[in-house]
């Protein structure tokens, strides 16, 4: 009887939990489509945060997997046309996604973004020189979200991917394969990446104890059709 009470008791909590969290996307989406509807009428730039998992910054805007599916024409035609998308933002997406998955989502974006536009984007970095990170981030790892990684990216196999895609890459911040770390000044307001160097409350002292593969890869301006 005990033991009935008790799952009664979690299923109504889960059911309480699942209503209030579906109720705050419903509200966010608004937001979304209400922000998105005046940039697209008054002719502003547009700039998105891929599964930005909440978090909002200034002068972009925020989506999440439920209604953009990045993976998924359908899901990105909804709500945008091809070329309209100024800058894009994606910290710790990919790494979530199997190659195919990735290869679909390229596709996308670089269908979407204007000609001339870039993402910036961020994973885990497999080169970095820690094992204690190196076991967080792989996949099924013990870190936040790792049990739902597929590829633990080097920043060469991320640039080739890119690259292979028709985008331009320019380096941010990674390690090499010799386990050097390199990072180029880069500002906020461009894309922030709050799991980096600078930024990373971890890295005390200037210890590197969590930063990220960061790159911005461009759309050219003119003259590519991607594979």
């Amino acid at each position: 009887m005990f033991l009935t009470k008790h799952k009664k008791a979690v299923r109504a909590y889960l059911g309480r939990f699942r209503g209030a969290h579906y109720a705050i996307n419903q509200i966010r989406y608004r937001r979304f489509k209400s922000v998105l509807k005046s940039a697209q009428k008054n002719k502003q730039q547009i700039n998105i945060v891929i599964g930005s998992s909440g978090t909002a910054n200034k002068n972009w805007i925020s989506t999440e997997q439920s209604w953009l599916d990045i993976t998924n024409f359908e899901s990105w035609s909804r709500h945008f046309v091809p070329g309209q998308i100024d800058r894009m933002l994606a910290e710790h997406v990919l790494e979530h996604l199997s190659q195919v998955e990735t290869i679909n989502a390229l596709k996308n974006i670089f269908l979407f973004l204007r000609p001339g536009g870039y993402i910036r984007v961020a994973v885990p970095d497999g080169n970095h020189p820690s094992c204690t990170y190196i076991e967080q981030v792989r996949p099924g790892g013990t870190g936040a979200g790792a049990l739902d990684h597929k590829i633990l990216y080097t920043f060469t196999s991320l640039q080739e991917l890119f690259i292979s895609q028709g985008f331009s890459v320019s380096k941010l911040e990674f390690f090499d394969n010799s386990k050097t770390f390199h990072m180029l000044k880069w500002v906020r307001e461009d894309g922030m990446i709050s799991r980096s160097y600078k930024h990373d409350e971890r890295n005390q002292g200037g210890i590197n104890n969590y930063s990220s593969i960061i790159l911005d890869a461009k759309k050219p301006s003119e003259g590519y059709l991607p594979k």
